[in-house]
């Protein structure tokens, strides 16, 4: 095998408890017929011990128009109804747990995606099943898991988990059984040292640098570009790595580029996470700090709670970004998250799909319709789904193209010809590089209460706006 060297209150609420304690993203159950969410299969929240009751796809139609490279259906070319004994892909997701919303938003994408696959035919002319455990958010519950799914549950393939930290620990499971592992959301490219890992998502070889830079780009193409900065920092996984780069590596992040690049740093404030956490103090450092402009290297809801402590305080910076957070509990924040920023692979803004076609419009409007059935709170495709969609192209490719399931023979075929998708077009996967592509991340910013691509200026839906007033 070839493989290399090594709302406010609200809508954190939702986050917590209508995504985190639910049955899943499709918690309410199998749609009636002629619903728009159609094909969603249940979703059954699983403990670490427990199989999903039902890990079989539901029956699917096709988003509509013709495949696009790299689609399902491009990539089963038989077509037909699939026959024989199901695939099996196994994978954990975070049900349960922090990191719950996100998770969902990965849910149904791959089903959408597999749905697809088996409407045009399957893979190798057999039906593909997925089967997934929930880890309920815990890095030390997915090695097990893993194991488990292959060596248990006879999974002919898997993907990885959602998040870094959980990605990492999926890893070495598949690296030590040979399995080929794409995966959806890590970009903490020096800890993906598997040959045979393969990013859905890449914001190239060295992310602690790219992102800085881009987003630094984007706030000096403004008229009056801010001068002070303030960061406030997760410390774990990549949200520390992109602001500060590795602890036992002398290498760049977001603060010493921001410094070389002339901005005063006000204030860093680093933490750990905790769901009951009390961001008062942290918002008062920051109103008393005055930044021109906020880096919150940050997952999840934790720039939500943040923004909702500097509410209390009366205090809004000018302007602030996100690294990663869930989307839509940040739209819910109304005006008190009005210009903010954040990284996107996609956004599904009417300039943007008129350039990638009908294909990629069906792909975002299916996927709506799905997420309204399964409650979440935030329907939009973006990101996260978009690194989902991406996963399962690489995967599918690979099956295709090594015409087998044969995890070291789909690991050679990816690296020797790469992958074509949606949403990147062909990637290739330079071990070397940890197979990271080079990267089509750009920039959003929340415009009249929706996420807009702003940046860069080739790729954007509207301009970057500065500060209010």
């Amino acid at each position: 095998m070839t493989q290399p060297s090594n709302l406010l209150k609200a809508a954190t609420a939702l986050f917590i408890v209508a995504l985190a304690g639910c049955a899943g993203p499709a918690a309410t159950g199998t749609p009636a017929a002629g619903s728009p969410g159609v094909g969603v299969s249940p979703s059954v929240t699983q403990a670490p011990g427990e199989s999903p009751a039902d890990g079989s796809p539901a029956a699917g139609t096709p988003a509509g128009g013709s495949p696009a490279a790299g689609s399902p259906g491009a990539q089963s070319p038989a077509g037909g109804t699939p026959s024989g004994d199901p695939i099996i892909v196994g994978s954990t997701l975070s049900e349960t747990g922090a990191f719950a919303a996100t998770a969902a938003i990965h849910r149904i994408a791959g089903q959408q995606f597999l749905d697809r696959v088996n409407a045009a035919g399957g893979w190798l002319g057999r039906p593909v099943q997925w089967n997934v455990l929930d880890d309920e958010s815990a890095q030390a519950n997915v090695a097990d898991l893993y194991e488990r799914l292959i060596t248990q549950e006879g999974a002919d393939l898997i993907m990885g988990p959602y998040a870094t930290p959980l990605i990492v620990a999926a890893q070495g499971v598949a690296e030590r059984h040979g399995y080929v592992l794409p995966h959806h959301t890590s970009v903490h490219t020096p800890f993906m040292t598997y040959g045979c890992q393969f990013p859905g998502w890449s914001i190239s070889a060295t992310p602690n640098e790219f992102i800085p830079n881009q987003l630094y780009d984007a706030l000096e193409s403004l008229d009056s570009p801010p001068e002070t900065i303030a960061f406030v920092v997760n410390e774990t996984g990549s949200s520390g790595f992109v602001v500060y780069g590795r602890a036992d590596v002398e290498e760049p992040g977001a603060l010493s580029i921001a410094e070389e690049r002339g901005y005063e740093t006000v204030a860093d404030i680093r933490y750990t996470p905790d769901p009951a956490r009390d961001w008062s103090a942290t918002a008062a450092e920051l109103r008393d700090a005055n930044p021109d402009f906020v880096f919150m290297s940050t997952l999840g809801v934790d720039s939500v709670s943040l923004i909702n402590a500097m509410e209390q305080l009366n205090y809004r910076p000018p302007m602030a970004f996100s690294l990663f957070p869930a989307p839509g509990p940040l739209l819910g924040l109304g005006d008190a998250a009005e210009g903010h920023l954040s990284v996107s692979m996609f956004e599904p803004n009417e300039p943007i799909l008129e350039r990638l076609g009908d294909d990629v419009r069906a792909i975002t409007e299916e996927f709506t319709s799905r997420a309204e059935v399964a409650g979440l709170p935030y329907t939009v495709f973006e990101t996260q789904a978009t690194g989902s969609w991406t996963a399962w192209e690489i995967l599918a490719e690979g099956v295709r193209g090594a015409n087998s399931l044969d995890n070291e023979q789909v690991c050679n075929y990816l690296i020797e010809n790469g992958a074509d998708t949606t949403f990147h077009g062909h990637l290739t996967f330079d071990p070397a590089l940890n197979n990271f592509w080079p990267t089509t991340q750009g920039i959003k910013q929340i415009q009249d209460g929706d996420w807009v691509m702003v940046w860069p200026a080739d790729r954007a839906a509207a301009p970057l706006r500065g500060p209010a007033g």
